[in-house]
């Protein structure tokens, strides 16, 4: 089975994810943005329903309405009625209930629910491939232009705006970023699995980064660890193949607290 040539895109698809997924959820968890990651992840579900019901490509709808929820909840951020936990949580669960609702009304259209939610990388194509290495590699173009920037707003957002970072620019070219990440990664792990992929790799790398840079580098590793032995638990257990990812993650994320913790404990006083 190792050898299968949708083994093998799978795997293509999900190392590009995970090198792609590590710079951008660095910054989710310093920024602690994982709550605006799932709302966009959530929105995922009504652009698939809206390239299907307008013959699209579904990627091309998903793309599309991740940017709109982007440039929507950046705006809405700005406003003093709603808390943005609070505002982010009627965003997401409205876009997923909506994108539920529409995709039931079009039944003259097959599909298949729980792949979307939960991910189906062994099917991916090798136009999927493409999407994931092509704007994988236009996301770290935009990643890498923005930082320097980015960094600077995250330490401390006055200091950054008094040396002349145009921070809320940068915030919005980071939501956008993290948008299309999801949009081109949602196939992999799913609708509702996505933000996991971001996340947990980074948490797991910032336990033992002693810098920004060596943990984008370390959450990357952690996310191709995470995908291979996923697929690899798919394959051996046939577990569904997105959950199997998350879990080696989760595994990964729990080593990195028990082994430092184990060896503080055998080390000598």
């Amino acid at each position: 089975m190792w050898s299968e040539p949708f083994f093998l895109r799978a795997l293509l698809a999900g190392v590009g994810i995970a090198v792609v997924a590590a710079p951008i959820g660095c910054f989710v968890v310093w920024r602690r943005m994982a709550y605006f990651g799932e709302s966009l992840a959530h929105s995922g579900l009504l652009g698939v329903a809206i390239g299907l019901f307008f013959g699209i490509d579904t990627t091309i709808g998903v793309v599309a309405t991740c940017l709109a929820m982007a440039v929507m909840l950046a705006t809405l951020q700005r406003q003093r009625i709603l808390a943005n936990d609070t505002l982010l949580g009627i965003l997401s669960h409205g876009s997923l209930a909506l994108g539920l609702i529409v995709a039931s009304i079009m039944t003259w259209v097959r599909f298949d629910l729980t792949a979307l939610l939960f991910g189906d990388i062994l099917t991916v194509s090798e136009a999927d491939i493409a999407w994931v290495w092509l704007g994988g590699a236009a996301a770290l173009g935009l990643m890498a232009w923005l930082w320097r920037d980015l960094l600077a707003a995250t330490v401390h957002e006055e200091l950054a705006q008094a040396e002349g970072v145009p921070v809320r620019l940068v915030e919005i070219g980071f939501m956008l970023l993290i948008a299309f990440t999801i949009a081109i990664a949602m196939k992999i792990v799913g609708i509702l699995l996505m933000t996991a992929l971001l996340i947990i790799p980074a948490a797991a790398a910032r336990k033992v980064a002693p810098s920004p840079e060596v943990m984008v580098l370390i959450a990357a590793l952690n996310g191709v660890a995470a995908v291979v032995g996923g697929l690899m638990l798919s394959a051996q257990w046939d577990t569904p193949s997105g959950p199997s990812i998350v879990i080696m993650a989760c595994l990964i994320f729990v080593i990195t607290l028990v082994v430092p913790a184990v060896l503080r404990l055998l080390r000598p006083a």
